[in-house]
């Protein structure tokens, strides 16, 4: 696989099941499962960016809205360049027409609705928030932007990804924190799922089985115990279920 078909975020496609929509290296491609092509749909730098950003950005994470629109957020490539706040978060309509919703961005992450569709998270992690906006479903336009949660600055670790349960909870992973949050619709930390390892990634449901990832120990010299584990998929029972994710509605 060349670095120009990496791929750093999927989502399923309304009406298939032979290809994905995904977020990566230089934008929005699709895959095809069976023979692994990725297809340039929607490349997101151009001319007023400037030259090297086809070379120094990647996607990250993402998320498809109740209306089909695939948000991927974008950051510096590690193996490029050490993130600074050159990132942004697009939004890809079914049209595929590209639009640049929120610019400098650093690292971002979770992203997803509340049930009603008026809210949307979205976390930026080196800035220990997780952000909430005003969301308006027909335009997918968002405004007044605040901090729906922060972590403590003294605390280890930062947020990652998230997922949602039906009661309006996210479920956060803290990376470099061996932890996942439960934080209520309020904002406030209700509960606390202690991991063996501390570099974990993001939680996804199955049911009411909350599926965490994580990553391999970035410094095994100082965290020997957190090592074994690094990099494990692991499975918890959280006696809830999680909201459905959307497909992109491709016109």
């Amino acid at each position: 696989m060349g670095v120009d078909e990496e791929r750093s975020t999927t989502a399923d496609i309304e009406g298939t099941d032979d290809e994905l929509i995904v977020g990566a290296k230089l934008g929005y491609a699709y895959y095809k499962r069976e023979s692994g092509k990725v297809e340039y749909i929607k490349k997101v730098w151009d001319e007023r960016d400037g030259a090297g950003k086809n070379d120094r950005m990647r996607c990250n994470d993402g998320a498809v809205d109740r209306a089909g629109r695939y948000w991927v957020g974008t950051m510096n490539d590690p193996k490029v360049k050490a993130p600074t706040d050159e990132g942004v978060l697009f939004r890809l309509d079914p049209d595929l027409t590209l639009h640049r919703m929120i610019e400098g961005v650093s690292i971002p992450n979770g992203i997803g609705w509340s049930a009603d569709d008026e809210r949307m998270f979205f976390i930026d992690s080196p800035t220990r928030n997780i952000y909430v906006f005003g969301f308006d479903l027909e335009s997918g336009s968002l405004s007044n932007r605040e901090v729906f949660f922060h972590y403590g600055d003294d605390d280890e670790g930062v947020p990652d990804g998230f997922a949602m349960d039906v009661e309006g909870n996210l479920w956060t992973a803290i990376c470099g924190g061996g932890k996942v949050l439960k934080i209520s619709p309020e904002g406030k930390v209700v509960g606390v799922i202690e991991m063996p390892t501390r570099m974990i990634s993001c939680p996804g449901f199955a049911g009411e089985e909350l599926f965490i990832t994580s990553a391999e120990e970035e410094k095994p010299d100082k965290y020997p115990d957190s090592v074994e584990y690094g990099g494990s998929l692991f499975r918890v029972n959280v006696g809830i279920t999680g909201m459905p994710p959307h497909r992109f509605k491709r016109s």
